[in-house]
């Protein structure tokens, strides 16, 4: 089996390329498992599978490091773009993205024939405490207090395609995200689960956030965290509606545009290509 090792701010992802040649008949899930695991696999935060589609340009199907399937990844989508493009697979430009969450319009940055930045219609932010989804009611969750543990948050919940709690704190490198992270993940406000982003705000036009990623813990980056992060900040007053924000892994540009649709701009880089042997 060929793979390629991609990344988007350190957000890394493992790629599979049936594009061509169709999807074989395989315990994907169990696979990705096994592929990202980093001591006996090739690591990773999730597998990618490029697919044909026949409503878009492509599809994308991830699943994240435990064997979930999550229904969006902004970074992985911008590595997806790259892939396709630089190997001549895809050649539109805006290319067309099948996902779980719609199909998603991606503008790319090219310079002699390589991808450069990766800029996503990440469509419109669903607030709905039903959609998100959580447990709880009225127009939308903004700065509600949440107990998890021995602690209260006050958390907004946003959904990119798949389900976000923010949450601002004075300094991100306090927050202890292996204690926290599990728990705001898997608790019961959040029927599906949930993402988990803690924020600090710089000024009005810079943020800085740390991620624990439902399904994959703690990542370098998170496309979708960094959007739904810029609608909290909005929502709370704390930012206006262009924002960059400052992850471990680098910056994402987020654009709440005054078409309610997110646009989220980034770099995409390819580390290694490879060949494995199932066992």
């Amino acid at each position: 089996m060929k793979f390629t090792k991609m990344h988007g701010l350190g957000n890394d992802f493992v790629f599979l390329d049936y594009f061509s040649s169709g999807k074989p008949d395989l315990d994907f899930p169990g696979l990705a498992v096994t592929l990202c695991n980093r001591y006996f696999g090739i690591g990773g935060d999730g597998l990618v599978l490029m697919l044909p589609s026949s409503v878009a340009h492509a599809r994308m199907q991830i699943m994240n490091s435990d064997g979930s399937e999550p229904e969006m990844c902004g970074n992985a989508i911008r590595c997806f773009a790259k892939y396709l493009f630089e190997r001549g697979l895809v050649t539109e430009n805006p290319m067309k993205v099948e996902t779980l969450s719609g199909i998603l319009t991606l503008s790319l940055k090219i310079r002699d024939g390589v991808v450069e930045s990766v800029t996503v219609d990440m469509g419109e932010p669903i607030l709905k405490p039903e959609l998100v989804p959580t447990t709880g009611s009225g127009e939308m969750i903004l700065s509600q207090p949440l107990i998890a543990g021995d602690r209260e948050y006050l958390i907004t919940a946003v959904s990119m395609g798949n389900p976000h709690c923010i949450t601002f704190v004075d300094n991100v490198n306090d927050v202890p995200l292996q204690e926290i992270g599990p728990k705001l993940e898997t608790h019961d406000f959040f029927p599906r689960n949930t993402n988990v982003e803690f924020v600090q705000v710089v000024d009005r036009e810079e943020v800085i956030m740390r991620v624990w990623e439902r399904g994959a813990g703690p990542t370098l980056a998170c496309g979708t965290g960094a959007c739904a992060t810029a609608v909290a900040c909005v929502l709370n007053g704390k930012t206006e509606r262009k924002v960059k924000v400052r992850l471990p892994g680098g910056d994402l540009h987020i654009e709440w545009g005054e078409d309610n649709h997110l646009y989220m701009t980034g770099p995409a880089a390819e580390v290694f290509e490879g060949e494995l042997k199932l066992i």
